[in-house]
C-alpha cells in the first residue's frame, strides 16, 4: 500500500511539471508573437507620420510664398477708400499687371494691378468694405498662367425619360335600367321680387406710384458735400456779376474754326479764351490767386486753372498748370486732355491736386445765371453761362447781341469788393475785344 501510495504521487508530481511546461511554452509564444508584431508595426506608422508632416509643411510654405497684395499709398490727405469691386475670385488665375482690384476715393479711383501672375487664394474685403492703405488686399500664388483659361465643362443634356406606357382604362360602366320615380308635387306659387334700385358706386380712384428708392452716396458725392459746405461755413462768400458782348469771340470762331480743327485737333470753344484773360486779369489783381495758411496770406506769380468737369460720379476739378504761360489753343489741348481723362474715371491725384483759381462752365447745360461755390482752399472762382440774344444798347441804340453773364464769387476776408469788380471788368473787356489779348 505504501509503495503504490509513493508510486501515486510521483505520477502526479510528472504530470504537474509536464503541465508547467506546457503553459510556460505558450506563454513564451503569445510573447513572442505579440512582441514581433509590435517590430513588424512600427516601421508601418513611420512613413504615414512623415507624409502627413511632409504634406502639412508644403502648404505652410506655400502659404508663406503667396505674394500679399496691399492697399497702395493714394495721396498725403487720403488715408482710406472704399473696395469698389474685385475682377477675380478666389481660385481664378491672372496675369502680371492685370487689374485685380478698383478702390473708389474721395477724388478719384485707384486701380491696383497683380504685381506677379498666379492663381487668387485669398480675398480679404468684400465690396463697399473701407480699406486702409497698407492692409492686405489679397494673397496670389506664384506661377505660370496660361494664355487661356480651361473651357468650362458643359452640362450633359439629360437623356429624356422613357415614358411608361399608361394603364388600360378600365370599362365604361354598364348603363343601369333607369327606375321609376314618383312624380312630384307642384312647387307652391310664389310672389313676383319687387324691383330695387342698383347701389350707388363708389367713385373710381386713380392710383399713383409712391416707391422709393435709397441708394447710398458715393466717397466723392460725400466729399463734394463735405467741402462745399465747408466753404460756406469757412468763406465769407460774396458774388459781384457782370455780362459780356460775346460777338467779337464767336466771328472770330467763326472764321477759324476749320482751320483750329485741321492744325490743332479741338475745337476753339470758350474756355481757352476766357482762361487766358483770367490770369492776364489776375496780374493786376494778385489776390486772386492767393489763399490764406493760417494768418498769413499766401500769394503766388503763377496761375493753376482748375477746370470744372461733370462725370458720372460727380463733379471733379483737374488742374492745368502754369495757365498764364500757355497760349489759348495750348489752353484748349489741356482742358480737351484732362475733360476726357475725366469722363473716361483715368485721373490721377496729380491731375487733381492744386489749383489756384476755378472756372465753372453751366453754360454747356443752358444755365442763364447762377452763383457759384468757392474751391476751397481758393479765394474765387468764375462762373459762365449760356449766350442769349438779347437787346442792349449800342453807341444810343436798341441792337440784339449774344450776350453772356459772368458771376465771380470770391472769399471777402481776402479780396476787396473793389479788387473782384475790376478784375471781373478786365475779364470782361479782353473778351469782348480779343485783340487786347496781343497786346497784354
Amino acid at each position: 500500500m505504501l509503495s503504490r501510495s509513493i508510486r501515486t504521487s510521483a505520477s502526479r508530481a510528472i504530470k504537474s511539471s509536464q503541465c508547467m511546461r506546457t503553459v510556460s511554452c505558450a506563454s513564451a509564444k503569445r510573447y513572442a508573437s505579440s512582441s514581433l508584431f509590435t517590430r513588424q508595426s512600427a516601421p508601418s506608422r513611420f512613413p504615414q507620420i512623415l507624409n502627413s508632416q511632409f504634406i502639412s509643411r508644403s502648404l505652410l510654405q506655400r502659404r508663406l510664398e503667396s505674394t500679399k497684395v496691399e492697399v497702395p499709398p493714394m495721396a498725403e490727405s487720403l488715408t482710406e477708400g472704399t473696395l469698389s469691386q474685385y475682377t477675380k475670385q478666389v481660385g481664378e488665375s491672372i496675369q502680371q499687371d492685370e487689374l485685380l482690384a478698383t478702390i473708389e476715393t474721395d477724388k478719384i479711383d485707384i486701380e491696383v494691378n497683380a504685381p506677379v501672375s498666379g492663381k487668387i487664394v485669398k480675398l480679404s474685403f468684400k465690396p463697399e468694405d473701407t480699406v486702409t492703405v497698407g492692409q492686405e488686399l489679397a494673397q496670389i500664388e506664384p506661377g505660370e498662367v496660361s494664355g487661356g483659361e480651361a473651357p468650362k465643362e458643359e452640362p450633359k443634356p439629360e437623356e429624356p425619360k422613357k415614358e411608361e406606357p399608361a394603364a388600360a382604362a378600365p370599362p365604361p360602366p354598364k348603363p343601369e335600367a333607369p327606375k321609376s320615380e314618383a312624380p312630384k308635387p307642384a312647387p307652391p306659387k310664389q310672389e313676383a321680387p319687387k324691383k330695387q334700385e342698383p347701389a350707388p358706386q363708389a367713385p373710381k380712384t386713380t392710383t399713383f406710384s409712391r416707391n422709393e428708392e435709397r441708394i447710398k452716396m458715393n466717397r466723392m458725392r460725400l466729399r463734394i458735400a463735405e467741402r462745399l459746405k465747408e466753404s460756406q461755413n469757412t468763406a465769407a462768400s460774396l458774388t459781384t456779376f457782370n455780362e459780356v458782348d460775346m460777338s467779337a469771340l464767336l466771328e472770330m470762331r467763326k472764321l477759324y474754326k476749320d482751320e483750329i480743327i485741321k492744325s490743332k485737333g479741338v475745337k476753339f470753344g470758350f474756355m481757352g479764351l476766357f482762361s487766358k484773360a483770367s490770369t492776364l486779369a489776375a496780374k493786376d489783381i494778385p489776390s486772386v490767386n492767393g489763399a490764406i495758411e493760417g494768418d498769413q496770406i499766401v500769394y503766388r506769380d503763377y496761375s493753376d486753372i482748375s477746370i470744372a468737369v461733370a462725370t458720372p460720379k460727380g463733379l471733379v476739378t483737374p488742374v492745368i498748370r502754369n495757365a498764364e504761360s500757355l497760349s489759348v489753343l495750348e489752353v484748349e489741348q489741356e482742358i480737351v486732355r484732362l475733360s476726357q481723362k475725366a469722363r473716361d474715371g483715368k485721373l490721377t491725384l496729380e491731375d487733381m491736386s492744386g489749383g489756384t483759381f476755378t472756372i465753372s462752365n453751366g453754360g454747356v447745360f443752358g444755365s442763364l445765371y447762377g452763383t457759384p461755390i468757392i474751391n476751397t482752399p481758393q479765394t474765387a472762382v468764375l462762373g459762365l453761362h449760356g449766350v442769349k440774344e438779347r437787346p442792349v444798347t449800342v453807341n444810343g441804340k436798341i441792337e440784339s447781341r449774344p450776350m453772356m453773364y459772368l458771376a465771380l464769387t470770391y472769399d471777402h476776408r481776402l479780396m476787396d469788393g473793389r479788387e473782384a469788380v475790376t478784375f471781373l471788368r478786365t475779364v470782361k473787356e479782353l473778351v469782348e475785344d480779343p485783340r487786347k489779348m496781343l497786346l497784354a
